[in-house]
């Protein structure tokens, strides 16, 4: 369940500075109370008017089903790639401050303090929403990050594979999803161009090395793509034409050195958008 589903639309709007702020209109407030509305409005610049927190904000956050010290697990995700971030721990003010700040926050059992990620580093992880599971024993910060997010300089604390570790292979690797193992096998091949090869060149070789070959296939896999519909083909075929255009696609990018995530970046800043509103963008833009 996202917490934005209770907050966000109904009871939090965002102030001219950018920060979430909550005022209370009429009710009669009691110091925990009192400590959210101090929590949720020291970042705001400019508090407006009117704004609140009823009681569905204190309900939601006492059904969380927090440990004998107050804590549940804490699971950063990065918006974009979905890509597990790190894990800590946070209680209620946590939250709280996490969705404040729209950074992402968390609590230390070893220092019994708040810590926000990044606060030393500067790599914050910039929170979009905040989501519970069905048993509300843990919570997802969703959100995109600045730099890297392991202290090791990894972009996740997740890199260590177990099937890794028990064949012996050297290094590491992140736990991609299948678009983003992808994307990271077609880069590795562009990185191998310059070295030099014996025997019948792979075909994602061959598309690196040739741009009319590799947007004539874009413009052939796109059409088969829009054939499955014309001709009524079953779902299995559209599928795998699909994985056709996404492939030859992502080759395309690697050609531009665009990420796959710039691209998620752009669908999902659009989300809000008509698409005459985004259409009238890009002609501003141009």
């Amino acid at each position: 369940m996202a917490i934005s589903n209770y907050l966000y639309p109904q009871y939090l709007r965002v102030s001219s500075g950018g920060r979430l702020c909550i005022h209370s209109s009429g009710y009669s407030w009691g110091n925990r109370k009192k400590q959210i509305l101090r929590l949720l409005c020291a970042s705001a610049e400019k508090p407006v008017e009117g704004l609140y927190v009823e009681s569905k904000v204190q309900t939601l956050l006492d059904s969380v089903k927090w440990d004998e010290k107050g804590l549940a697990v804490a699971i950063a995700q990065h918006v974009d790639t979905g890509a597990i971030l790190m894990q800590g721990f946070a209680n209620q003010d946590a939250v709280l401050t996490t969705i404040s700040s729209r950074k992402a926050t968390f609590f230390s059992r070893s220092r019994s303090t708040l810590w926000t990620k990044g606060e030393t580093s500067k790599n914050f992880i910039n929170i979009h929403d905040i989501f519970l599971d069905c048993d509300r024993d843990s919570i997802i910060y969703l959100g995109k990050p600045d730099g890297p997010t392991c202290h090791t300089g990894s972009e996740t604390c997740y890199y260590t594979s177990v099937s890794d570790l028990q064949e012996q292979v050297e290094g590491s690797k992140l736990a991609l999803t299948t678009l983003y193992s992808l994307e990271s096998t077609i880069s590795q091949r562009k990185v191998e161009l310059a070295a030099a090869q014996s025997g019948k060149p792979s075909w994602t070789r061959r598309l690196l090395l040739d741009n009319h070959l590799l947007c004539s296939k874009i413009r052939e896999e796109a059409n088969e793509l829009c054939q499955t519909l014309e001709e009524n083909e079953d779902k299995s075929r559209t599928a795998s034409e699909m994985a056709d255009v996404l492939y030859h696609a992502m080759v395309l990018l690697a050609v531009k050195d665009v990420k796959i995530e710039d691209v998620m970046q752009v669908l999902r800043q659009r989300f809000s958008q008509s698409g005459i509103e985004e259409k009238s963008s890009r002609r501003s833009e141009g």
